[in-house]
């Protein structure tokens, strides 16, 4: 644990030292989200039955803005090849990233995602399940993504590759997420529906947990030879 830790430590050290990737990360999401209420117009039912798509929508395409760098710098500098010497486990070293990766991205993306609701007139209800949604399916994204990222590692024109590989492995987060939503919105059962979806969610969270860091780290292991 404390070479997990301080692996966090220095990626959020880096990603301090480079506060532009996360702005624009944030940026990206405000902005596409915004032109769905200006680009449809004031028509608050429709506006509050695609919510909970676009937004889920925006923060998936949010979070692999960043990701085709996850391990590329690291692969650059020679800190890969340091990584695979290391006394701890490698896939250990890539749920760290993944770690790291979620905090400057994911949770930041749950947080603003309830004051972006209120454009498309959602209820606080269904606010608080859109941020209890994001936080509990974000971490899938970072994981998934972060596969698609060791997969595509020294591979040209890696980040639209990371997109094609990450996006299929990424809709049934996105279909939950998304209907968790639209059930506590629509459904006069929405609570123990929303707790349904919510389950099934962080059952694909652990999923993921349990297997995408020993595949990230073979993927890393080949790409280091």
């Amino acid at each position: 644990m404390t070479g997990f830790l301080a692996l966090v430590a220095r990626d959020l050290r880096l990603v301090w030292r480079r506060p532009g990737d996360v702005a624009v990360v944030l940026a990206f999401f405000v902005v596409a989200t915004v032109l769905f209420p200006l680009g449809i117009g004031p028509e608050s039912n429709l506006l509050a039955r695609i919510a909970a798509g676009v937004l889920w929508c925006a923060a998936l395409f949010a979070s692999l803005l960043s990701l085709d760098r996850l391990f590329a710098s690291d692969y650059e500098d020679g800190t890969l090849d340091l990584l695979l010497l290391a006394p701890w486990p490698l896939e250990l070293a890539a749920l760290a990233k993944c770690a790291a990766h979620w905090i400057v991205t994911g949770l930041p993306l749950a947080v603003l995602a309830p004051f972006l609701g209120i454009a498309f007139g959602l209820d606080p209800p269904s606010l608080l399940a859109l941020a209890a949604t994001l936080l509990v399916g974000t971490p899938t994204l970072s994981l998934i993504g972060g596969l698609a990222a060791a997969l595509t590692l020294g591979a040209r024109r890696s980040g639209a590759l990371l997109a094609l590989l990450a996006l299929p492995l990424c809709v049934p987060t996105l279909i939950f997420g998304a209907g968790a939503i639209e059930t506590m919105a629509t459904d006069q059962l929405g609570g123990k529906n929303f707790t349904t979806h919510l389950a099934i969610l962080g059952a694909l969270a652990l999923v993921a947990l349990a297997t995408t860091p020993w595949a990230m780290a073979a993927a890393l292991r080949q790409a280091g030879e």
